[in-house]
């Protein structure tokens, strides 16, 4: 008999590892309240919201267009149990650069092309 008991009292203790569809949503409606308010007031923002984040911390996408054409993109990083957010510095812009590329007739050209540092990982 104390065996149910116990799995009844354990169970009871422990926290629900599932959240409601409206807790999802107010979470994510934080996390874009948090974030905007730390938006750049130049220039027009888009922003993607996580849906979920990770176990402690919630997480947006800022991209914000520059008046020249170009764009600037953040991350930010809100804090679930604080319900705090701190914004990124801007990623660096794609740089233009010229690579030799060798033509169809063997003629060896500048190629010009954009790089970021973006690059493959290998978890």
């Amino acid at each position: 008999m104390r065996l149910p008991i116990l799995l009844i009292a354990l169970a009871a203790a422990t926290p629900a590892l599932a959240s409601s569809d409206e807790a999802w949503e107010q979470f994510r409606a934080d996390v874009e309240k948090a974030c905007t308010a730390l938006a750049p007031a130049e220039g027009e923002t888009a922003i993607e919201i996580n849906p979920f984040g990770s176990e402690n911390y919630g997480a947006a996408l800022l991209i914000t267009t520059l008046a020249d054409g170009g764009a600037d993109r953040y991350v930010c990083i809100y804090d679930k149990k604080a319900k705090t957010a701190e914004l990124t510095a801007a990623f660096e812009q794609p740089k233009d650069v010229s690579m030799p590329a060798v033509t169809s007739d063997g003629n060896v050209v500048p190629e010009e092309t954009t790089k970021t540092d973006t690059h493959l990982v290998d978890p």
